[in-house]
């Protein structure tokens, strides 16, 4: 299966998804938005790293920034904040360069290795859409955390595309019936730059049907 390009959806919006697919049906269904501390302080970082004139050649590596990929088959677009070409007789040809390279996805974040997989699986389908575009394996990536200033190591295993293809799919499921999930709140809905939109104490509120049958049950027992 493959889908047409009106029906890409943002290869952002996976970490999103996996955080909390309320969240995510705001942005991506909605287009709600607010910023944050940490939105604000990510897109900095960002604005500095999305250089898509950059290119580095360093010994047998060349990295560019801001490549833009896309993949039919999951029906995803989106950039990669980095890529990186280490030069492999193994490897593959790549337009606009001399020899064989391996291809290693980058992707920065502002804070300090997460508890969840949400940037994992970020990665991971950045991974999936570079394979698909450049006909090659990517058996590893990286995760640069600007907090620690240090790159974290992912293995890009069968059990971990298969789940990055499931969140995918689920995603074009939920956002071709245009429905907006419920959600239980969590501890991490404090630090969501959506919670003043998203108002999750709502959901512990009776519903008004609620509320008015049990306000003529008072009246009738006063009656």
């Amino acid at each position: 299966m493959s889908y047409p390009e009106e029906e890409y959806l943002m290869l952002s919006g996976i970490q999103h998804f996996a955080f909390c697919r309320r969240q995510w049906a705001l942005i991506h269904i909605e287009q709600q938005w607010e910023e944050n501390f940490r939105t604000m302080d990510g897109n900095i970082m960002h604005e500095n790293v999305h250089n898509p004139e950059f290119r580095e050649k360093r010994g047998n590596i060349i990295t560019t920034r801001a490549m833009a990929v896309s993949s039919a088959e999951l029906g995803l677009a989106g950039e990669c904040d980095a890529v990186e070409f280490h030069r492999n007789s193994k490897g593959i040809s790549v337009f606009g360069l001399e020899g064989k390279y391996t291809v290693v996805p980058v992707e920065y974040k502002r804070g300090s290795p997460k508890e969840d997989d949400c940037d994992v699986l970020q990665l991971t389908a950045q991974a999936l859409c570079l394979e698909d575009m450049l006909c090659c394996e990517i058996p590893v990536g990286y995760l640069y955390y600007g907090e620690i200033r240090h790159r974290v190591k992912v293995q890009f295993d069968s059990a971990l595309r298969e789940r990055t293809r499931q969140i995918i799919t689920e995603m074009h499921q939920l956002y071709q019936t245009h429905h907006t999930p419920k959600v239980k709140r969590r501890k991490s809905c404090n630090a969501c730059s959506l919670k003043h939109i998203c108002l999750p104490e709502l959901e512990k509120m009776p519903k008004a049907s609620a509320y008015l049958q049990k306000i003529l049950h008072q009246e009738e027992k006063s009656s």
